[in-house]
């Protein structure tokens, strides 16, 4: 460790494809033009947060599809959640959904994601950059917050708060939970089925069509290949207010789905919202995955999101429970 490197630590050895620090996002700021960014998976970088006993609101790095080689200074508590990904710590491999203490001097190794888009790793204290505009989030469209605006690079160095310490050895525990958004993505030829609730612009032959996700898409939207959709009213539209879940047409007539990264306004028609206890599972869509919508009332979103909100709880009590009888 050199004099510049603060006590606890993790060194970035290789980057993955992109792995960028995430939190909940930067809120209140839209009206001014700022994105929330924040994780694309929600659920995901809660779960990981509660496992080793952070608040919900700590940074987490968000891996995407192939993980970064990361080297901790200091002996730490972690937890990865989200998709299923190739781990292992100096060469021992990892499971994931459970809290495990990897020793000071250790390398974590973190393979693709066999499963989903999207892996969120979480250290207990959480990751220590500094807040921009009330958040520690990666706003990459705009080049700030997270680790200088930007994914991670080698030879980064993450600043861990003081209270990351742990026990100095291998721990890993026998529990784990069972943290899956609902029905996540695995990666068979079955379409996942997203609730979406109708738009202010209608298209016909938005729910009867499967649709692709193209590899185009990114943390600012999924953008979708299918039957070429028009919307009933075709007068040109001023720009609007948009946001994460809602489901745009571009002129070509394919759906884009917006995610984490979505602009703050936008002029092309609004054909539907993804309901909130399923952008999760629009989160985990990798290139070539396949989903088909379905129609949802305001009452029945609400309700879906109470839902997911007290499974959180309960997975809360039963992490809590499990750490005490430790």
């Amino acid at each position: 460790m050199t004099s510049a490197e603060p006590a606890a630590c993790i060194t970035v050895l290789s980057p993955g494809l992109l792995t960028t620090v995430q939190d909940e996002g930067r809120v209140g700021l839209r009206h001014l033009g700022v994105a929330v960014s924040g994780a694309a998976d929600a659920w995901s970088h809660a779960l990981a947060n509660l496992l080793v006993g952070n608040a919900s609101q700590q940074a987490t790095l968000e891996i995407t599809l192939t993980g970064p080689t990361l080297h901790f200074s200091r002996a730490s508590r972690i937890a990865l959640c989200g998709a299923r990904i190739d781990a292992s710590l100096d060469g021992q491999p990892l499971p994931g959904y459970r809290p495990i203490t990897v020793p000071a001097g250790s390398t974590l190794q973190l393979g693709p994601c066999r499963d989903g888009a999207r892996s969120y790793l979480a250290v207990a204290g959480g990751v220590d950059v500094p807040e921009v505009l009330g958040s520690r989030s990666t706003d990459l469209r705009g080049g700030f917050g997270g680790y200088n605006g930007r994914a991670l690079k080698a030879g980064d160095v993450l600043p861990l708060h003081a209270d990351a310490a742990a026990d100095d050895a291998l721990r890993i525990p026998a529990w784990w939970i069972d943290g899956n958004a609902a029905a996540s993505p695995t990666g068979n030829d079955d379409p996942l089925t997203i609730r979406l609730l109708p738009g202010t612009d209608m298209a016909d032959g938005l729910f009867d069509a499967i649709w692709q996700v193209d590899n185009r898409s990114n943390r600012q939207g999924l953008r979708l290949q299918g039957p070429q959709l028009q919307v009933r009213d075709q007068r040109e539209r001023v720009s609007e207010p948009v946001s994460a879940g809602v489901l745009q047409l571009p002129g070509e007539g394919q759906p884009i789905a917006l995610l984490a990264d979505a602009q703050t306004h936008g002029g092309y028609p609004r054909i539907g919202h993804v309901i909130r206890a399923d952008l999760s599972l629009l989160a985990q869509l990798r290139p070539g995955c396949t989903l088909q919508f379905r129609a949802c009332s305001a009452e029945q979103a609400r309700q879906a999101a109470n839902e997911q909100r007290h499974r959180l709880y309960r997975i809360r009590q039963a992490i809590a429970a499990r750490t005490l009888s430790v």
